[in-house]
């Protein structure tokens, strides 16, 4: 059993704090946040062991591990000074957002020898779990094209979010390039291709709202860039393609796949999923359906933006295998397509076998770093730009 530490109190930290109180392998669970009101709330919500004055004394602790959810831009030095100090580390996506932080994580992962994990949705998202399956059968034959999406309206729950996590000043970190939050699209495809990105040409679409959010004077980021699409070169021979839009008139599925392979196809859109191959079609809507886990007036959703409450609700799907987690999970509440339960005993079982998990620090780099290069050849008019690999990492369970 093991203790842990949340930074970072904001809406994401909930949904995993009552999971890890539930988990057998998890003992006493603190809290530290830049508000310290926020971190006392959690506590109480969820009958936590206590508060942290800070980061700094949460890793002065005997605390055994650190959890940040903090914001994005912060997660890569965070998680170094966490390595450097003897913690095991979950971080919250992006793995960083520069070439230069990820690789002092790897660096750190190498020298510590401690746990890091990064928690992409994606990799258990019901399509990403069906064309793993099936990519490993060699049910679609040699696969050479796939398509992942990220698309998120900044109307739709967005702004609200913003101004929880940004204060004031939320306006010049609403303008986060969509590009460097590359995860749940790229990782859904590579969760389940098991390739990686090698190059990348990229276009940004420059934000046309004039509300003050993607204005380059204004943002944090120099980002004027709201949508973007990038096509990457494999290391197997093949390509994807991903989106990452923030200004779409679309309000379904936030994330969804599609995969080609010489003898077979599977297509996610919006509200139906289909596999085709040269026997016919087939409709797998219900099989990577999820069933809601919480009701969208829950109260514990109260803080959470209306249009965003779907994602914190919802619960495993039909292709989810369930008998590798803890019995303490049956009825607990889930979110992201299933996904919350399956990332929250990974880290459990990581952090306890001292065993790397599937999402160790270099799957995250591969997840995250196309998405940094992305972002400069998008800003160099969609120069194909060559993609640096950090390699497999240790062989995992």
């Amino acid at each position: 059993m093991f203790t842990l530490g949340i930074v970072g109190a904001g809406q994401f930290a909930g949904s995993f704090a009552k999971l890890w109180r539930l988990h057998p392998d998890v003992g006493d669970i603190k809290v530290t946040d830049l508000i310290p009101e926020r971190a006392e709330q959690l506590v109480r919500d969820y009958d936590l062991a206590g508060t942290v004055t800070s980061f700094e004394d949460m890793l002065d602790s005997d605390l055994d591990a650190v959890a940040l959810f903090t914001q994005r831009w912060t997660h890569g030095p965070l998680a170094v000074q966490a390595l450097r100090a003897g913690k095991d580390v979950y971080s919250a996506v992006p793995m960083a957002v520069t070439e230069a932080e990820i690789a002092d994580i790897i660096t750190a992962v190498e020298e510590t020898g401690r746990i890091y994990m990064m928690g992409e949705t994606s990799y258990y998202h019901p399509a990403t779990v069906y064309a793993r399956d099936q990519i490993a059968a060699g049910a679609f034959g040699r696969v050479f094209y796939a398509e992942g999406d990220y698309v998120h309206d900044m109307d739709w729950g967005f702004y609200d979010a913003y101004r929880y996590s940004g204060g004031e000043n939320w306006k010049a970190t609403a303008s986060y390039p969509p590009l460097l939050y590359p995860t749940h699209s790229i990782g859904g495809v590579l969760g389940a291709w098991q390739t990686h990105a090698v190059s990348v040409s990229a276009i940004g679409v420059p934000d046309e709202r004039g509300d003050g959010v993607f204005d380059r004077e204004i943002s944090q980021f120099d980002n004027d860039f709201s949508n973007a699409t990038a096509l990457f070169e494999v290391a197997a021979g093949g390509s994807f393609r991903t989106n990452e839009f923030r200004r779409v008139g679309y309000i379904g599925k936030e994330s969804r796949f599609r995969f080609f392979g010489t003898e077979g196809v599977f297509e996610q859109l919006g509200s139906v999923s289909l596999r085709q191959d040269k026997t016919g079609e087939y409709d797998l809507t219900e099989h990577l359906h999820p069933a809601p886990s919480l009701a969208p007036d829950d109260p514990t959703l109260a803080h959470v933006a209306p249009e965003l409450r779907g994602a914190f609700a919802s619960g495993t799907a039909p292709v989810h295998d369930r008998s590798r987690l803890p019995r303490e999970f049956a009825h607990a509440p889930n979110g992201h397509e299933g996904s919350h339960h399956f990332l929250a005993d990974d880290f459990a079982v990581a952090v306890t076998t001292r065993t790397p998990p599937a999402l160790h620090a270099w799957t995250a780099a591969r997840y995250t770093l196309p998405g940094i290069i992305a972002h400069q050849s998008a800003r160099q008019a969609g120069a194909r730009l060559p993609i640096p690999d950090h390699g497999d990492g240790p062989r995992t369970a």
